[in-house]
């Protein structure tokens, strides 16, 4: 598992306990909430929507749960006291961590986090300690099972603008720069080639590889912030066996 792979943070999401799966499902529905209430509910103009609405592709979210939050933000105030910034801070073993925070108590959270890092053998740092190692990206995954030929998909989302592309395991991860996120989902939906991902997310430049103990405690780290309401979502630079 690798902290820069979303592929392996949505499988990793996809098999985790109840408590763990509901707190994403209600993190995603505010998302979506809080983004109609910005810009409206039409994804095709509404950047941060769609993107949401594709997280919610990925976790498995249901219609119903989509529409319930979409109608929030059409109707409701319901993220209208709510703060969003970034914490930054160091995991077991140097790894860099980010984290998206949307929160309507900045005191408690701040105080809530840096207990979690403390307590998992990390801790939180000042503005920009890590933030200069990451860099945003576009990212697509592709299943193999809904679309094998590695030639023609790599021809299809480099013309599109695509970066890179690279194949794990059983799915192809495409890279790309955030601009050309609406060619990339254009070209591939064209063809009819189905994403299992697709987002923009913060890249790390390096990853730091662990084992043993640090790895335990970077993931007890990792359930314990994707456990607190207020933590949207969490960047990292770890790299551990998925054994």
């Amino acid at each position: 598992m690798s902290g820069h792979s979303k592929w392996a943070n949505i499988k990793r999401k996809k098999g985790a306990n109840d408590a763990i799966r509901g707190k994403i499902t209600t993190k995603i529905g505010r998302e979506i909430t809080i983004a109609v209430q910005m810009g409206g509910a039409d994804p095709t103009g509404n950047m941060r929507l769609k993107l949401a609405l594709s997280k919610a592709k990925a976790n498995n979210i249901p219609k119903e749960n989509i529409q319930r939050a979409i109608q929030k933000g059409l109707g409701a105030s319901e993220g209208a006291g709510y703060e969003e910034f970034t914490y930054e801070g160091y995991g077991p073993g140097g790894v860099a961590v980010m984290l998206d925070i949307m929160t309507d108590n900045r005191n408690r959270t701040a105080a809530d986090v840096r207990h979690l890092f403390s307590k998992h053998g990390g801790n939180l740092g000042e503005t920009g300690c890590v933030g200069w190692m990451f860099k945003q990206k576009a990212i697509f995954v592709v299943e193999k099972e809904t679309f094998a030929d590695e030639d023609e998909l790599m021809d299809i989302v480099l013309e599109a603008g695509a970066e890179d592309m690279k194949a794990e395991d059983d799915v192809f991860e495409i890279s790309a720069a955030p601009s050309d996120f609406d060619a990339i989902e254009k070209a591939l939906g064209e063809k009819g080639i189905e994403t299992a991902s697709a987002e923009v997310t913060m890249v790390p430049d390096t990853t730091v590889k662990l084992e043993g103990k640090d790895a335990e405690k970077m993931m007890a780290l990792v359930d314990a912030l994707e456990e607190h309401d207020d933590v949207q979502n969490i960047y990292a630079n770890y790299e551990i066996e998925e054994a």
